[in-house]
């Protein structure tokens, strides 16, 4: 029977203790040094706003002057460009994840095209505006226009939709896909009535949060030539438009010269992130309602 020195094995279990001990304080640090940056954004970004959020300030029209300035134009651009956006994204993501994981193969070239798209969806957006600019400013002619700025906006989180929308889609149990060929059905009524109501909320779930990141996107935008001037209201996809990001983007430039525009920036960021914690909360929403459904 091989003898166990006690001093030794607590000396091993001390050491374990300290190496926790430390990775603990250690992620402790990192996750306060990202929630008191987060506070300090916040504080800075609503004491500047205070007074400037009004009703006024939501439905006038861009102005040159800092009192009479309002984020209309750039809020229904932000709505035009996500019309233009939503379903692009939802039916060429949702159908991609189909034929990836329903109908193609499994081999080099369904391992290529899923390697690709895993790797597209790290692509700065920057490189995404370039492409856009390319190929729907210049090539098809159209200008920097809703459609132009949505058409981009979709091949930016496209990559996204697609990712998530595989992953939910690989979640359905295989007993059900099982269970309905064994009653007769087809593949796409399989898909149709079993894969796609099950992974439905992992969908539209993936389908929102891409949606809170292209509306927040603002280096797509720059690229395409996308103006913050005194523009009429868009009133459809082939009129110029502006959106929220880019409107923070000019006034922040502009606080060197007026210190008003910095406090028209902050008032127009906590539009954004009162926006974005919507449809946040509608993803969440939607997720639970559809997890108790299915």
């Amino acid at each position: 029977m091989k003898y166990v020195d006690a001093a030794q094995v607590q000396k091993k279990m001390n050491s374990r203790l300290t190496v926790n001990n430390i990775a603990k304080s250690l992620f402790l640090a990192a996750t306060l040094i990202g929630l008191v940056v987060l506070v300090i954004l916040f504080y800075r970004v609503i004491s500047q706003s205070m007074g400037w959020i009004d009703l006024q300030f939501i439905t006038n029209k861009l102005s040159t002057m800092a009192d009479r300035a309002g984020i209309m134009g750039a809020i229904m651009g932000t709505l035009w460009l996500m019309l233009v956006v939503a379903p692009i994204t939802l039916f060429l993501g949702v159908g991609t994840a189909i034929y990836l994981e329903e109908y193609a193969k499994k081999g080099r070239l369904q391992r290529f095209l899923q390697t690709n798209i895993s790797n597209l969806a790290g692509v700065p957006s920057i490189v995404f505006g370039i492409l856009g600019l390319t190929i729907f400013v210049r090539a098809a002619g159209l200008g920097n226009i809703v459609l132009a700025g949505g058409l981009t906006m979709a091949l930016l989180v496209l990559p996204i939709v697609v990712v998530a929308s595989q992953e939910a889609i690989r979640s359905v149990p295989g007993y059900l896909r099982e269970a309905s060929y064994g009653m007769g059905a087809t593949k796409w009524q399989t898909i149709k009535n079993i894969v796609l109501p099950a992974s439905l909320p992992g969908i539209l779930t993936g389908v929102i949060l891409a949606l809170s990141r292209a509306i927040g996107e603002t280096a797509p935008l720059v690229v395409l030539g996308i103006p913050a001037l005194l523009i009429p209201l868009p009133e459809g996809i082939f009129d110029k438009f502006t959106v929220l990001p880019m409107q923070i983007y000019y006034w922040t430039i502009d606080a060197a010269l007026v210190a008003e525009y910095a406090n028209l920036a902050a008032a127009t960021i906590v539009v954004l992130l009162f926006i974005l914690l919507v449809m946040n909360s509608i993803a969440v929403i939607i997720r639970n309602k559809f997890q108790r459904r299915f």
